[in-house]
């Protein structure tokens, strides 16, 4: 995979050159190339923004360099041999950023990133490149940072965790949080290791059990109580079928319930949080 970068802090993109997405570098899984916007300003004071039309406060991206930036980004992709680029927009307005999205854009050749500072982009640039490629308006939350360069650093990492040979065992994100398949709308629960004891706490007996299902049953529960703990949304969005009949016992222990007609659950009444 190569991943373009186009941003006024290039040395806040140094992070890509440590941890796994670093090692993923070296090895060559992921080729990336970090522009600084600057390069591409023809004024002495290298202006990269500009007031708003319409008035009000804040400062705009302007199109010109964002334009010419983007344009030898993908030259210069081309001529490597590079095809099927997309462009991903990190903003605070966008499609929030899910794991599912994140194996979306693991299965895409090439990423170029536009992380933005001030008000953001001039709307024309995003308009005008969406006539060329796909484009991935990503939000990492409802808040609003900065700038875009951490959006970027976030998606990046959960993107090339998921490429072929990055993570030493290809089956750790298996059943991560929110992971394709059965742990779509779900939590991961607590995990432990050794030693048996430690301050006097104990693990659950069921670990040290080497009962496979089990151990598989405990996960899967744990993955439920932990789920309607802290994100109970997942559950609300849930449909009743996607829960086998253990699931149904938990979340009913847990004082969930279906919807009448049985499509999606519900906190039964009359339960105390």
């Amino acid at each position: 995979m190569r991943l373009d970068v186009v941003t006024i802090f290039p040395e806040y993109l140094e992070p890509l050159n440590v941890s796994l997405v670093g090692k993923a570098r070296a090895r060559g899984s992921l080729d990336v190339h970090v522009h600084d916007l600057r390069e591409w300003t023809y004024d002495r004071h290298n202006t990269v923004d500009d007031t708003p039309y319409g008035g009000g406060p804040g400062m705009v991206m302007k199109t010109e360099p964002w334009g010419d930036a983007l344009d030898q980004a993908l030259a210069d992709g081309y001529e490597a041999g590079r095809s099927q680029p997309a462009l991903v927009v990190p903003t605070p307005s966008g499609r929030p950023f899910t794991q599912e999205l994140a194996v979306e854009l693991s299965e895409r050749p090439w990423l170029v990133f536009t992380p933005a500072r001030y008000e953001g982009i001039d709307r024309r640039v995003i308009d005008e490149y969406a006539t060329r490629m796909p484009v991935y308006e990503v939000s990492i939350g409802d808040y609003v940072l900065a700038g875009g360069e951490a959006a970027v650093l976030v998606v990046t990492e959960a993107v090339a965790r998921l490429l072929p040979g990055v993570l030493g065992n290809a089956e750790s994100h298996r059943d991560d949080s929110f992971a394709p398949g059965a742990m779509a709308n779900l939590l991961e629960g607590p995990v432990y290791t050794k030693p048996p004891e430690w301050r006097g706490r104990g693990i659950p007996a069921v670990l040290l059990s080497g009962h496979h299902g089990k151990i598989a049953r405990w996960r899967r529960d744990e993955a439920l109580r932990r789920t309607t703990a802290h994100r109970p949304d997942l559950i609300e969005r849930c449909e009743a079928s996607a829960f086998d009949k253990k699931d149904r016992e938990m979340l009913s222990i847990l004082g969930w319930e279906p919807e009448p007609g049985g499509r999606f659950w519900r906190k039964a009444q009359d339960v105390e949080e």
